[in-house]
């Protein structure tokens, strides 16, 4: 059996000389990959006790849903501003080149709720800071963050101190 690592092709120089750009697709497009995608990052979180899987636009719907299925929990989508047709709440945060608004169903997450956070990838941590800000605004409790890749260098794992992260892959650069 192949390890998680084998899955993930590694791109050097993308998308700028000297990154190496960790693609998932190659793992979705395997149905082994896949499949220990989704059962190691439930692994992960095993120990956690839980009410609402929340996963962000579009690769942690990917995984989220399939792992909220699995648990018989409930999958709350955060999206892009302006995706969503109900009353929303929304949050804006920094990027390398500007900023970006996520948003999310106003009625999605109820007070006391315990929450995981889905998600492929964790980088600076900007984005997953953002959706703790809204699953909060609403009253929900995050009980921890899982990923499937995280980029260390990037330094994300110190932006969310206090709130627990795991991770199927760690690499150790950008």
């Amino acid at each position: 059996m192949k390890k998680m690592e084998e899955y993930v092709r590694s791109i050097p120089d993308f998308p700028e000389e000297g990154i190496i750009f960790r693609d998932v697709t190659s793992v979705l497009q395997d149905a082994d990959g896949l499949q220990l995608a989704i059962d190691s990052m439930q692994d992960k979180i095993k120990d956690l006790d839980y009410d609402v899987v929340v996963g962000a636009e579009s690769r942690g719907f990917i995984f989220g849903a399939p792992m909220a299925y699995n648990k018989h929990k409930p999958f709350v989508l955060i999206r892009k501003k302006g995706k969503l047709p109900c009353e929303t709440v929304e949050t804006s945060y920094e990027l390398e080149y500007g900023t970006a608004t996520i948003e999310m169903h106003k009625d999605s997450i109820k007070p006391g709720q315990r929450v995981v956070i889905v998600d492929d990838l964790i980088a600076t941590g900007g984005t997953t800071e953002a959706m703790i800000r809204l699953i909060e605004s609403l009253g929900g409790k995050v009980m921890g963050v899982v990923v499937l890749m995280e980029l260390a260098g990037l330094k994300g794992r110190q932006r969310l101190e206090g709130y627990r992260l795991d991770s199927v892959i760690c690499y150790p650069g950008k």
